[in-house]
């Protein structure tokens, strides 16, 4: 790399924009390597590396696939053509007429308004021939929100088969970063990643159908990247969004989640996984209006973001049943419950489909469990969020390379976690907070696993939170194993208009039966693989905006430590800082060693 770095001092010096590199710290991830300055010029969080190690396995295994569908796609073509050889004979329609005769490719059929056949032109001919045999080309890769450009340099490096990165900001330091990364990471990111300065709607706008992959990863909310996002998308190709305004996808302030997304979040447990069915609700709306759909093949949330991984493609007719993927959520305000409302259904007669709204109220004015009142959220994208054959070879291949990801430990347990859901039931239950309602001890997972198996349905775990609990059971055969439990484990009275009581007052119908069933533990909790890991270090979570003033109020976020390198950096006393000197500097101190000390002081 002191080549790398000597070429790009060269270059930038003979572009007349020479830098130290002693003021820039050299961040290494995965094959990419990045020059950050000390000041908050550029937006970079090392957080962010569970999302990029994420999306580069996605990508693997989208090249793959995409791959497989395309030879795939020829062998049917190939077989058709072997079976009916003669089809243009007898259909000439579908053929290329010449000279008033009817040309396949490979013979010339007499017209019998014409006389002798004439010759073919070669050009014709070849064109016919090659005719749906056209070679994949290489994915094309479109970062639209780039910053420094790791992301696109580790795209550039890591991901074989890739013929080109574009990376895009609208912030001219920025662009300035990507380009001077690029330089600096060799011929190969040279020869791959461009940058530009843009906007990355209006370029994304002006370029449609032209890029196999893009990739939206902004600082708040995607949704307004999304409707040009979905048009730049070819058909089968990929879109990978993040979004992080998570208080308000979470119904931290649902009038500003309704306005950005189209839906009204609810604050259930299950809040995350619903923000999860926001964004993905949202991405099918913006697609529908271009006659595409959306197929999730992974959908995540991590750390402090959700995280969604789509194919698009068009079709008017398969578009139709986007109705059939979006359900309402109406949650008690009393208890656990929820309920789902399809916002479409269809009916088949004979050989054709209707498509009518969907049947309701699915529930009534009062819960049948507590009594009270329902809240009613959404609409939310109630299909599966996952792909599981996807998420299994996304999992293979992590595992087969795992030195290539820096973040090996979390994304191996996330997918581990997703791989184990029941892909087709929406949103989940908390086993404690079924218990926080009742008042009463909490049974364990398994205990309360093998009641709902025993009972006859499936459960699961998730990957959004460790103690959520995904099963088809209808709420009434929950709350019976709860009764039932609490039969055995009784508790304190409690007033009679809370829900617990209301709930606890009727008799179960079914008697729950809480021996351990077989598969009350999954594969990964059998063999005790890891699944829900810590994070590795303190102030693991989202970083300020690029460009904003960092201060002694931003200590949560970056710790004391990395406000101290900056206090140092702008007070030009990095030289006592090496020494070991710390006298002259404005030292950041722990807010629990400020109690500390102001509590010895009151003393």
């Amino acid at each position: 790399m002191a080549e790398e770095e000597s070429v790009s001092m060269e270059n930038e010096e003979q572009n007349g924009n020479s830098f130290d590199l002693n003021d820039y710290t050299i961040i290494k991830e995965g094959d990419a390597e990045i020059l950050m300055h000390a000041k908050n010029e550029v937006f970079y969080n090392k957080t962010q590396v569970n999302n990029r190690d994420m999306s580069i396995a996605v990508l693997r295994t989208f090249i793959s696939q995409r791959k497989q569908e395309h030879d795939a796609k020829l062998a049917r073509r190939t077989k058709a053509g072997n079976k009916a050889p003669d089809a243009n004979a007898e259909n000439p329609g579908d053929s290329v007429q010449h000279n008033g005769e009817f040309i396949d490719g490979s013979e010339v059929l007499k017209d019998p308004s014409h006389g002798e056949s004439c010759s073919i032109p070669e050009e014709l001919t070849k064109n016919l021939r090659g005719k749906g045999r056209e070679e994949l080309k290489p994915p094309r890769v479109l970062e639209a929100l780039s910053a420094s450009g790791l992301r696109a340099l580790r795209y550039a490096r890591e991901v074989e088969g890739i013929s080109q990165v574009v990376a895009l900001d609208y912030d001219k330091a920025s662009v300035e970063a990507c380009r001077r990364n690029i330089k600096f990471n060799g011929s190969v990111a040279c020869s791959k990643v461009e940058s530009h300065l843009a906007d990355a709607r209006a370029y994304m706008l002006t370029h449609p159908n032209e890029f196999d992959v893009v990739d939206l990863d902004p600082y708040g909310a995607p949704s307004v990247f999304l409707d040009s996002a979905v048009q730049a998308v070819a058909d089968g190709g990929i879109l990978m969004c993040t979004a992080t305004d998570m208080a308000v996808l979470c119904g931290g302030n649902g009038e500003v989640c309704y306005s950005k997304y189209g839906s009204y979040p609810l604050r259930g447990k299950y809040c995350h996984e619903m923000a999860l069915r926001i964004l993905l609700a949202c991405i099918e709306s913006h697609a529908n209006r271009y006659k595409r759909y959306i197929v999730p093949v992974l959908s995540v949330q991590m750390d402090f973001y959700v995280r969604v991984f789509v194919r698009i493609y068009t079709s008017a007719s398969d578009m139709k049943n986007t109705p059939l993927k979006l359900s309402y959520v109406y949650q008690c305000t009393g208890c656990d419950s929820f309920h789902l409302q399809t916002v479409g259904r269809t009916v088949a007669k004979n050989n054709s489909v209707r498509y009518l709204p969907g049947f309701g109220p699915a529930v009534s004015q009062e819960c049948s469990d507590c009594g009270k009142k329902f809240n009613m959220g959404g609409p939310i994208w109630s299909a599966p969020i996952h792909d599981q054959e996807w998420v299994a070879a996304i999992l293979a291949n992590v595992k087969s390379m795992k030195e290539r990801y820096p973040a090996y430990e979390r994304i191996s347990a996330v997918l581990t976690t997703v791989s184990e859901e029941l892909p087709d039931i929406p949103l989940f239950l908390s086993l404690h907070n079924l218990c926080a309602t009742l008042k009463c001890t909490s049974p364990s997972a398994v205990i309360f696993r093998s009641a709902v198996i025993n009972a006859g349905y499936r459960i699961s775990g998730t990957h959004v939170n460790p103690l959520g609990l995904k099963t088809d059971a209808p709420m009434d055969v929950i709350w019976d194993i709860m009764r039932c439990w609490v039969k055995n484990h009784p508790v304190k009275a409690q007033p009679s208009d809370q829900a617990g009581s209301v709930i606890l007052a009727k008799e179960p119908v079914l008697q729950a039966n809480f021996s351990r069933a077989v598969a009350s533990l999954s594969k990964a909790q059998a063999k005790k693989v890891a699944r829900f890991l810590p994070n590795p270090e303190r102030h693991w979570g989202p970083k300020l905006r690029a460009g904003r003033q960092i201060t002694s109020k931003h200590v949560s976020l970056l710790g004391p430590k990395a406000l101290n390198v900056i206090n140092n950096h702008e007070n030009g006393d990095d030289s006592n800082h090496e020494n070991g000197d710390d006298s002259n500097h404005d030292y950041v101190e722990e807010p629990a060693l400020k109690r500390k000390k102001t509590e010895e002081f009151d003393s």
